[in-house]
């Protein structure tokens, strides 16, 4: 009777390490699948600091590819990903903006005529505080005109002008520049809420031709 034996078959890979008699502990161990300074490729248990840099494969106990570690960028290279980062960051930041400022305006308004009435609302708030400042000014000049006429009368005949006096005449001067510095503001202020309102009003007529658009579309594909 003819004993039949049994061939155990080893995958490629662990039959060349065997051969190469390479220790049975140091088969579960991860390879490293890199290329040496003359360009040959190289399998071994590490790979040299000198040649990490430049890229390895980790491959496991079949010889299968379970990790690829990429080379490392040039400076150049880092400089234009860095670049391209950040402009796809900006990109997606400016959408995100648009996206909340289109839900915004789509949830306050109905029509352009909402928008532009309440920038008239706004616009008025702000111009009656605008002429209630100016109106404080003028009065404060004319103090100011009082207390200088009443200086020069005292000066004229021969009397000497007290501080308290004359205290009162800078203290009015100083709330007419703060007074102005407050116009300044406030004007500036109109322009900005004017314009901040044109951009809302140019923002919600956009939007309503991409619903006019889609709406088109639909009427010529109705599937």
């Amino acid at each position: 009777m003819h004993m039949m034996t049994r061939t155990v078959q080893f995958p490629l890979f662990l039959t060349a390490i065997l051969l190469l008699g390479v220790a049975p502990a140091t088969l579960c161990a991860e390879l490293y699948r890199y290329y040496d300074g003359e360009g040959k490729m190289v399998i071994d248990y590490r790979v040299p600091i000198e040649y990490a840099g430049r890229g390895y494969e980790v491959l496991n106990e079949d010889g299968v590819v379970t990790k690829v570690v990429p080379r490392e960028l040039t400076e150049e290279e880092k400089s234009q990903r860095s670049a391209e980062e950040n402009l796809q960051a900006q990109a997606e930041a400016e959408q995100e903006r648009l996206r909340k400022w289109d839900e915004s305006l789509l949830l306050r308004y109905s029509t352009i005529e909402d928008i532009e009435s309440a920038r008239e609302r706004d616009l008025r708030a702000l111009r009656i505080r605008v002429s209630i400042l100016k109106s404080n000014r003028g009065s404060f000049k004319h103090q100011v005109e009082n207390y200088q006429a009443q200086a020069a009368d005292l000066e004229r005949s021969g009397k000497e002008v007290d501080v308290k006096h004359l205290q009162v005449i800078e203290e009015l001067q100083g709330e007419i520049t703060v007074t102005d510095r407050a116009i300044a503001d406030r004007e500036q202020e109109i322009e900005a809420v004017s314009q901040g309102y044109q951009a809302d009003i140019d923002r919600f007529a956009l939007l309503l031709q991409v619903v006019e658009l889609r709406r088109s579309m639909l009427a010529q594909d109705p599937k």
